[in-house]
């Protein structure tokens, strides 16, 4: 297949390029070219996706058997790209998140969840809500948090960070919330078992991790990760209901308990995540956090001082 990915050159799109290269597809980037390509020869076409007159510009002569949009975040991101394509394409496969679902009383999400109104990745789900009114052959991807090597997001790299520094890692609430982590290179493989799959066509796949975590075990696999003993961690309890942050981000997850069945990915694209926590979170700290030299970058913890200082 002659495959068009949207972004491709920081985190996911590296992992998916990669694998459908490996797969023998042609594999072709839009984005604005900030960065260069994960793999040598890889057809870059330059553009900016907020811009219609671009889109069309670039692309309207381009011929694809299948799209992933990885980085709409709007439904105008996505629109004029469906619009263009949708008789065109055997396959539009979009990353949403399981970020869109409300909060509800019986866990874990599943598809077909409420949605929150008030997320802050509600115009996914408008999104999704546009590709299932179209002719269009298009399928969507949930994932939880998502981590591994070129994660951008602070997210394990915030417990790294205060792991080998050996300083006392404040965490809100009781550390009991239940979270899920599920590794970039699963994700990619899911992302390439729904490629083609006509089980996936107009469906909706929640992709993570096969298990959940608490705050307080997230912190340990994390020292385990890292080389330490998960004993000797000092993990810090406290009300984020006290402290006004602003706009600081005290802790790199949503202070709820936030997880989503994947057994329908599992079933209808023969998935299985292959990384399990410890694992996963070992290559990002082996791979990513230590070969970049992170260890020794300077971290402001004026943050978790602030809060430390409360408590005492």
């Amino acid at each position: 297949m002659r495959i068009l990915i949207m972004g491709g050159t920081r985190f996911i799109g590296v992992y998916l390029t990669k694998l459908l290269v490996e797969q023998g597809h042609t594999v072709v980037l839009f984005n604005r070219g900030n960065q260069p390509p994960p793999l040598a020869g890889i057809q870059q076409i330059h553009g900016d996706r907020t811009n219609p007159e671009q889109i069309q510009a670039q692309l309207a002569s381009e011929q694809f058997d299948a799209i992933f949009d990885n980085n709409g975040r709007q439904l105008s991101d996505t629109q004029m790209l469906a619009d263009l394509f949708k008789d065109r394409v055997q396959h539009f496969i979009y990353m949403s998140s399981a970020g869109v679902y409300a909060k509800s009383d019986q866990m874990p999400h599943v598809e077909g969840d409420a949605i929150d109104p008030k997320s802050r990745h509600i115009g996914k789900h408008e999104t999704e809500t546009y590709l299932e009114a179209q002719n269009l052959p298009w399928t969507s991807i949930r994932p939880t948090y998502i981590y591994g090597p070129l994660n951008y997001n602070p997210l394990e790299s915030w417990f790294f960070d205060r792991i080998v520094a050996h300083r006392p890692i404040p965490i809100p609430g009781d550390g009991m919330s239940i979270t899920q982590l599920g590794h970039v290179e699963d994700l990619a493989q899911a992302m390439a078992a729904v490629l083609g799959n006509p089980k996936a066509i107009r469906e909706i796949y929640n992709v993570s991790g096969d298990r959940y975590v608490t705050f307080d075990g997230l912190a340990r696999a994390c020292a385990v990760a890292a080389g330490q003993s998960p004993e000797e961690l000092k993990l810090v309890h406290y009300n984020p209901k006290k402290f006004d942050f602003g706009s600081r981000k005290a802790f790199p997850m949503r202070v709820q308990h936030f997880f989503a069945e994947i057994h329908k990915a599992k079933t209808d694209l023969d998935w299985q995540p292959h990384y399990d926590l410890i694992a996963g979170l070992r290559d990002s700290f082996q791979n990513d956090y230590q070969a970049a030299g992170r260890v020794k970058v300077q971290v402001d913890f004026s943050t978790d001082d602030e809060i430390l200082a409360a408590l005492c």
